[in-house]
């Protein structure tokens, strides 16, 4: 039997690639908690070295007149300093009930407000530059809820290739379980504006032996390992940070 070299090559491939079945529906739509209607902001604020304990302390001010204020349909889920990874760096996590109307909402409010314009005004002098994105929280992740702590944090970022989402999302739907034994699963969220094709994956140990110990314990546990051989194709780059909680933080 003879094949054409497309028709070969074609019926070859699909002996090996791993299919998903194609939905006619939005990515937001098919992988995120559309009932709790909760979208997420992630602020990344490189901060001068000399500004970093002011900085902290401004901070902190903010965040619990927001948290006392009801009027603001926001609240802050962890607020955290890198540790290792870029330094000098804060990273926030904020909750808006209600989607993107909360989000406007809020953000009407806070440009009408003196205070926090000065607040804006005096963060600026102490800011190398920011950035942020808008999250969804992935469905079968864990709600991220306070926690009482002491602990550290990992944040894993994957910058996946562009189509491949659904494909993350059915993986790690059943890989997730490898990784609840020590309550160590926090958040999972994917970007909806800023840098695409963006998962962040939060991570919480007791310390970084117990960081270790924990990741190694997931490859004794069968189907871990086909998790990570489908899902390493689909990224284009990846970076891990070790976090610091804040004095505010809410998962301390």
């Amino acid at each position: 039997m003879r094949f054409s070299e497309s028709g070969e090559k074609g019926w070859f491939r699909s002996l090996f690639v791993h299919k998903v079945d194609a939905r006619k529906d939005a990515h937001s739509n098919l992988l995120s908690k559309t009932e709790t209607s909760s979208l997420f902001k992630m602020q990344f604020h490189n901060v001068k070295p000399e500004c970093l304990d002011a900085y902290n302390k401004l901070e902190v001010e903010v965040q619990n007149k927001l948290h006392r204020d009801q009027d603001y349909p926001c609240e802050v889920v962890g607020s955290w300093n890198t540790w290792y990874g870029e330094q000098d760096q804060a990273v926030h996590l904020w909750r808006y009930r209600g989607g993107y109307p909360a989000l406007t909402e809020c953000l009407d409010k806070l440009n009408n407000n003196k205070e926090y314009k000065e607040f804006r005004q005096e963060r600026a002098k102490m800011l190398i530059s920011r950035q942020n994105q808008l999250l969804l929280e992935f469905s079968f992740w864990n709600e991220p809820l306070p926690r009482p702590g002491p602990s550290i944090y990992e944040m894993r970022s994957y910058r996946l290739k562009p189509g491949t989402m659904i494909e993350w999302g059915n993986h790690w739907a059943r890989a997730i379980k490898y990784r609840q034994e020590n309550n160590e699963a926090v958040g999972g969220f994917f970007s909806q504006i800023g840098d695409l094709y963006v998962v962040h994956h939060l991570w919480a140990y007791k310390d970084l032996q117990s960081r270790e110990e924990t990741r190694n314990s997931a490859w004794l546990k069968e189907g871990w390992d086909s998790t990570v051989y489908y899902t390493v194709p689909l990224i284009r780059s990846m970076e891990s940070r070790i976090m610091i909680p804040t004095q505010s933080s809410p998962l301390q």
